[in-house]
């Protein structure tokens, strides 16, 4: 007699048109041999109260995703190369983003060129990330179960087609430099980390992406705790009227746009000026702001570590996606040339890698900040200065030339015109500063581990689970053809 805590067993490949239903957990598997369900790494949180049960609670999932929200809003605000003129600069994403979107040239052979070297590349980086990394390196060596048969791969291939158009571009910028002919225009063709806007810019654009996402992801978690069952005391009455009707999808789509609306136009118009606002209460510096940053980034994996079936992400635990009435995208291509599938795992969580990218870069600003390089200067009590004309970036930003010196378009100092920000920039040296380096190395490594030493396939489970379709003997598809025409009363069986 099997007890109540006693785990069902799990079967991992099963057969083409089975119907499987897990005794004492009521979850059944999606047939057609290709769906799996982990029910050890789900159920085991009804069963067991450890520290497991409490970090994936959903009141501390909650709590995380709303609070990297607040505080991407903090160092959006604090941060002072939001408010910088000077170009923008991306190390290898803004050599990718040159190649394949600006500095196109405007002789036709060489755009010709343009054309077909980002389309090759690109190519190249979709299939190497596709069969290369995604297929025989993470799925096959590594065996990990989150990238088992083609899990994830969207998220790989976009990775490696940002570094090969990165390699793209210096492949481009070599055939440029052999063109004598056209030797005073190259320069503006090639390829660079420059992303021909100003820091300012692109740093509402990251920061509208960021919110975006953050938002999303929070209101995912938000959908998928409202949606659960594994915590049925938390909740309940809040639970059963969101999972009534269309109530769930109208919410989500409400919050999010209208939130959305008001967010992007506050960070679009500078409306509300942060240090107008702040009155200088909190006042940040340099360390506390690459503090900040890996905080920040340390959370964004702790939202998917939170994740109930992390780290093999094997079950769709009958969630429907954020603010939709499936549990994941299914596309096929006219003829059934292919098949496109999103699941929602990576669905929601591939969003959260993409922001990731936004605050690796926030986190590199605030460890390389120095004012100089962003058309800043810093100026009494260690206030950060920003020039706000394009002009003057080129000389003499120093607080002493530009506080005694008059601006004869203006009749007054220099420092007036510019925009003094309650941020500040004590001058910590490099070493002091990467010391907010060990909290990310510490959670990426942990990150890692777990991934690789819980998240792995063992040697007897089949990596991929294929769909076999195995043919008929003719004397039983001559038997179901009589028997689907005139039922079974007339068949003799004894002639089969």
């Amino acid at each position: 007699m099997k007890s109540d805590n006693q785990l069902p067993e799990r079967r991992i490949l099963p057969s083409e048109g089975d119907s499987i239903d897990l005794e004492g957990v009521g979850t059944s598997y999606k047939m057609g041999g290709l769906d799996m369900v982990d029910t050890i790494s789900l159920y085991t949180l009804k069963m067991l109260r450890d520290s497991r049960y409490y970090v994936q609670h959903p009141y501390f999932r909650i709590f995380v995703a709303y609070f990297v929200v607040f505080c991407n809003f903090l160092i959006y605000a604090e941060d002072p190369v939001a408010h910088s003129v000077s170009e923008c600069s991306l190390p290898v994403l803004g050599n990718a983003f040159s190649f394949v979107i600006i500095r196109w040239p405007d002789v036709a052979g060489y755009a010709i060129l343009k054309v077909f070297m980002s389309t090759l590349f690109l190519g190249c980086g979709m299939i190497f990330g596709k069969y290369i990394i995604h297929k025989r390196f993470l799925s096959g060596y590594l065996r990990l179960s989150a990238f088992r048969q083609n899990h994830g791969s969207f998220m790989v291939m976009f990775f490696t087609t940002i570094f090969s158009a990165y390699l793209g571009s210096l492949v481009y910028n070599l055939f440029l430099k052999s063109a004598p002919m056209y030797s005073e225009r190259v320069e503006g063709w090639m390829s660079s980390k420059y992303m021909g806007m100003s820091n300012a810019v692109f740093m509402k654009l990251a920061a509208s992406g960021t919110w975006a996402g953050d938002l999303f992801t929070a209101w995912m978690v938000t959908d998928v705790m409202l949606q659960e069952k594994f915590y049925p005391s938390w909740a309940q009455s809040l639970r059963l009227w969101w999972s009534t009707k269309y109530r769930r999808i109208i919410a989500f789509w409400t919050v999010i746009v209208i939130s959305s609306l008001f967010v992007v136009t506050i960070i679009a118009t500078d409306v509300v000026r942060w240090d107008e606002f702040n009155m200088n209460i909190l006042p940040t510096n340099e360390l506390s702001r690459a503090f900040l940053a890996s905080f920040i980034l340390c959370c964004d994996l702790v939202i998917v570590v939170q994740d109930w079936d992390f780290p093999r992400f094997n079950s769709n635990l009958d969630v429907k996606l954020p603010g939709l009435t499936i549990s994941e995208f299914k596309i096929t291509l006219p003829a059934n040339l292919s098949r496109i599938e999103i699941s929602g795992k990576w669905f929601n969580y591939g969003i959260i890698f993409i922001v990731m990218l936004l605050d690796l870069n926030m986190w590199k600003n605030q460890i390389f900040y120095k004012p100089l390089d962003f058309g800043q200067y810093v100026g009494e009590d260690s206030r950060i200065y920003t020039v706000t004309k394009v002009e003057y970036l080129t000389n003499n930003l120093t607080y002493e030339y530009r506080k005694s010196h008059i601006n004869p378009l203006t009749n007054a100092t220099f420092v007036e015109d510019d925009w003094a920000m309650n941020a500040k920039f004590v001058g910590y040296s490099l070493g002091v500063k990467c010391i907010a380096l060990i909290p990310n190395v510490i959670v990426f490594l942990a990150f890692g581990y777990s991934v690789y030493y819980f998240g792995r396939l063992s040697a007897e489970q089949p990596v991929r689970c294929v769909k076999v379709k195995k043919k008929k003997p003719r004397r039983i598809e001559r038997f179901l053809s009589h028997f689907s025409k005139t039922g079974t009363d007339d068949i003799d069986t004894s002639k089969i």
